[in-house]
């Protein structure tokens, strides 16, 4: 039995690094392909060289990035076969079809267009171009719909029923199941959160050579691009959380209990505890700094209504408290802080120093990874939440697994450790490297034919910048 634990939770941490990861990656190329698409329109529509060389720019990290997504999102999804056989048994006829979509629609679009958006600019001209980046753009939307529906399925599971084998299959149509109650929700909590973390990310680039150059172009260009969305983004995540958290609340109450860290019920009130150290021993949470009341106005919208605790909860139903607790304070936490850095940016554009206040600038490249701390902290908010359930109320993780070795497991642990480290370690680096190079202020634009660049491919002209005299437009 103990055996049989450890390699449960083997298996289990082995899921939570490659998809914590894996989900660096997504986070990033749903907002860049939305910002790349914008850019080029920009372009279209002004002709200035200025989106076109941005365009470039972030076109070359764009394409790491993208890659880096699709070999960590493989290397996932054959944990569903290897560790995890019996819940991809049970749930395969609803999991299956669902990622089957996926594939057939996101994917196929992406894999279709993203050679012409890399490498075919200067061959089938510029409108012909930008629909291939809207593509793109589109095929990256849809692939997290599709796998936003499995996750909300799995976290509020409706529409099936169970065969005579112990499998869910669909039972009402798949309009039920695709459109479970917290879909619509997680699906835009999770887009803003990807527009969010790109917006930073491109921030913080921008802050970074506007230290160097505030005259720079480019720089200024990104970074009030980027300042612009965290203004309007910002605040509609904040709305939008406050949603899903009431959607959480009517579906699963447990995870909304272990992230206000409430172990008792509240009859007539419940406060919001800002900080402490939860204490599933004592069923408390120790050294509580609270807001009498205010978990009831936040919730139900009164003061005094009456909110349930984890007491109303069987033990081994409760998910882990203080991760719960901890990872959802500091996805809060990071929200208003990106709340502030937008407010500060639109402060300083009313007074016309948005590229010359220089703590503006530092703080923006102190939050350029916060947008990825705060999609994993929602992430471990939502998936340990969810836990001892991989189907929530229906079928545990304990029951998901697959008959494991736990010296098996740790082995396949610590070479996805190794190897995650190295290889994606130095795609990592290589895109700081791009990132670090300055935006060029008079680097030539692409045109609507071939290039004859000597010596030098089509693709390789755009993605280097070296277009001969014809193409200097």
């Amino acid at each position: 039995m103990i055996e049989n634990d450890l390699a449960i939770n083997l298996a289990r941490i082995q899921f939570a690094f490659t998809i914590s990861f894996h989900f660096l990656f997504p986070a990033l190329t749903i907002g860049l392909a939305s910002y790349l698409a914008v850019l080029e329109g920009l372009w279209l529509k002004t002709d200035k060289g200025v989106y076109a060389n941005l365009y470039r720019y972030w076109l070359k990290i764009f394409a790491i990035v993208f890659a880096m997504g699709v070999v960590s999102g493989i290397v996932m999804s054959y944990q569903f076969g290897t560790n995890w056989s019996v819940f991809s048994d049970k749930a395969g006829p609803i999991i299956g079809p669902l990622m089957a979509y996926e594939v057939l629609t996101a994917f196929f679009l992406e894999a279709g267009f993203l050679g012409v958006m890399l490498f075919g600019i200067n061959k089938v001209g510029r409108k012909l171009h930008f629909v291939a980046t809207l593509a793109v753009a589109i095929g990256t939307f849809i692939s997290a719909f599709w796998i936003l529906s499995v996750n909300s399925w799995m976290q509020t599971p409706v529409g099936f029923a169970i065969n005579d084998v112990g499998q869910y299959v669909p039972a009402a149509g798949w309009w039920e199941i695709i459109w479970n109650p917290s879909f619509p929700y997680r699906l835009v909590h999770t887009l803003l959160a990807a527009y969010l973390t790109t917006a930073f990310a491109v921030g913080a680039v921008g802050a970074w050579h506007l230290l160097k150059d505030k005259s720079n172009l480019g720089a200024r260009k990104m970074f009030s691009m980027a300042m612009w969305m965290a203004a309007l983004v910002a605040p509609a995540q904040i709305f939008m959380g406050d949603l899903h958290g009431l959607n959480t609340l009517e579906h699963q109450p447990a995870k909304v209990m272990a992230m206000e860290g409430h172990y008792q019920s509240y009859p007539d009130g419940a406060p919001l505890i800002l900080f402490g150290i939860p204490n599933s021993a004592e069923k408390r949470v120790d050294y509580a700094i609270q807001i009498p009341k205010a978990s009831s106005l936040i919730l139900k919208h009164d003061l005094n209504a009456p909110l349930a605790g984890l007491d109303t909860i069987p033990d081994a139903d409760e998910p882990p408290v203080g991760i719960v607790f901890w990872a959802f304070r500091i996805m809060v936490g990071l929200g208003f802080a990106m709340l502030g850095i937008g407010l500060w940016s639109l402060l300083a554009r009313m007074r016309k120093k948005l590229y010359d206040w220089t703590w503006l600038h530092r703080a923006a490249i102190v939050m350029g990874p916060s947008g990825f701390i705060a999609v994993l902290a929602g992430w471990v908010t939502t998936e340990v939440g969810r836990q001892p359930f991989t189907i929530y109320g229906l079928l545990r993780t304990a029951e998901s697994a697959a008959p494991l070795d736990a010296p098996a497991v740790a082995a396949s642990l610590l070479a996805f450790v190794v190897v995650y480290f190295i290889v994606f370690g130095a795609g990592i680096w290589y895109i700081f490297k791009l990132a670090a190079k300055t935006p060029e202020a008079h680097e030539p634009t692409p045109h609507d034919g071939p290039t004859r660049t000597a010596g030098i491919t089509p693709a390789a002209a755009v993605l280097e910048g070296h277009i001969d005299k014809e193409a200097r437009t």
